[in-house]
């Protein structure tokens, strides 16, 4: 069986347990294995073979009445140096009838005229040919609208072809930005203004430049959409106490969201949690009045521990007359001891007793 070329790719059908290699029948009890040989450009070609005579059909139709046994075989490849980015483009063109093949004649006479005119100008052409980027920059080329395969250049010197070369310098450190106040309203229907800081760096430069127009501005988008849809599901007492967890699902989101762009959202932080101003004067009265019930509680209880206390030192004095007197001297001390203009008279114990009644204990004694 000879050589097949579906839309300019070059196919080899290789017949496993055929008698010989000439041989313009398939064996169709066994295996038949079609292997193709890539030239320099990514071919993805689906093969269906049909007939016992091994004939080519389209869309698996027999082209004789004859019972025909029916084997698709699928074979993409992608050779080593071109990105998913660029199969995937590949693909898309070749899906809408474009030519597969590369660039045609006029490309290749464009590309030789411009190399030819980098050597008439030389060494002056080197100063529009020879470019530089940053250990933290990539650049992604592009010649002549295709996306060069090797995927992006640096860090360091690379060469471009000044009239049918042009690239895009792409940071690959990380960037932060604050997202806006998003006005939300919470599960439990109060409305707060929640606001956020987004960092993100690029993973993948290539993907990054083919795959959206801005990545930038869209991860902004995206993350101010991520924090209005997460915090939309919680109540207000899981905003205000649970932010940690709120930020790693939104980090979750934004980098699940995000990996098709090449982007690589690394944290995220809920930054402020604003609440209305009527809201807030409420919870201040509530939190208030509960600190004066609790300090209410606290001084009752501080009471009934000093009456109890109180009710024991009376006892003890009770028992011994003594005490009295030497409570009498220590509150004068006490008394003394501060500048103030009271004047104090002592007045002996001895004296009060007589208008003191005699309790029943004194009676006994007497």
């Amino acid at each position: 069986m000879g050589p097949i070329d579906p839309e300019g790719g070059d196919m080899k059908a290789i017949v496993a347990g055929s008698p010989s290699s000439g041989s313009s029948s398939l064996n169709m009890t066994s295996p038949v294995v079609i292997v193709p040989v890539i030239d320099e450009r990514p071919t993805v070609t689906t093969i269906t073979v049909t007939g016992v005579d091994g004939t080519l059909q389209n869309n698996g139709e027999a082209a004789s009445t004859t019972p025909a046994v029916q084997t698709p075989v699928v074979a993409c490849a992608q050779p080593c140096g071109y990105s998913s980015a660029y199969v995937t483009n590949r693909m898309h063109n070749t899906q809408l009838g474009a030519d597969p093949g590369g660039p045609g004649i006029c490309a290749f006479i464009l590309t030789l005229f411009s190399f030819l005119l980098i050597l008439a100008t030389f060494p002056l052409s080197l100063c529009f040919s020879v470019k530089v980027v940053q250990e933290y920059e990539r650049a992604v080329i592009f010649r002549l609208g295709r996306l060069l395969k090797g995927g992006a250049r640096g860090p360091g010197i690379f060469f471009i072809v000044p009239c049918i070369d042009t690239y895009r310098k792409v940071d690959l450190r990380t960037v932060s930005f604050d997202v806006p106040p998003q006005e939300i309203l919470s599960r439990d229907s109060v409305t707060v203004a929640v606001d956020a800081v987004v960092y993100y760096r690029v993973q993948n430069p290539t993907i990054a430049v083919s795959n959206v127009e801005n990545f930038s501005h869209s991860t902004r988008l995206l993350a101010a959409t991520t924090l209005r849809n997460v915090l939309g599901t919680k109540n207000l007492a899981e905003i205000l106490s649970e932010r940690e967890t709120i930020s790693h699902t939104m980090q979750s989101s934004l980098d699940e969201a995000t990996d098709p762009w090449g982007v690589k959202v690394e944290r995220v932080e809920i930054k402020d949690v604003r609440l209305p101003v009527q809201l807030q004067r409420a919870m201040a009265a509530e939190a208030e009045a509960a600190r004066e019930a609790r300090a209410k509680v606290i001084a009752a209880e501080g009471e009934q521990k000093a009456s109890r206390a109180l009710r024991d030192a009376a006892e003890v004095i009770a028992e011994s007359p003594a005490a009295l007197q030497l409570r009498y001297l220590q509150t004068l001390n006490t008394i003394s001891a501060e500048k103030n203009s009271t004047i104090i008279f002592p007045l002996p114990i001895d004296i009060l007793k007589h208008f003191i009644k005699p309790s029943k204990v004194d009676k006994y004694d007497l």
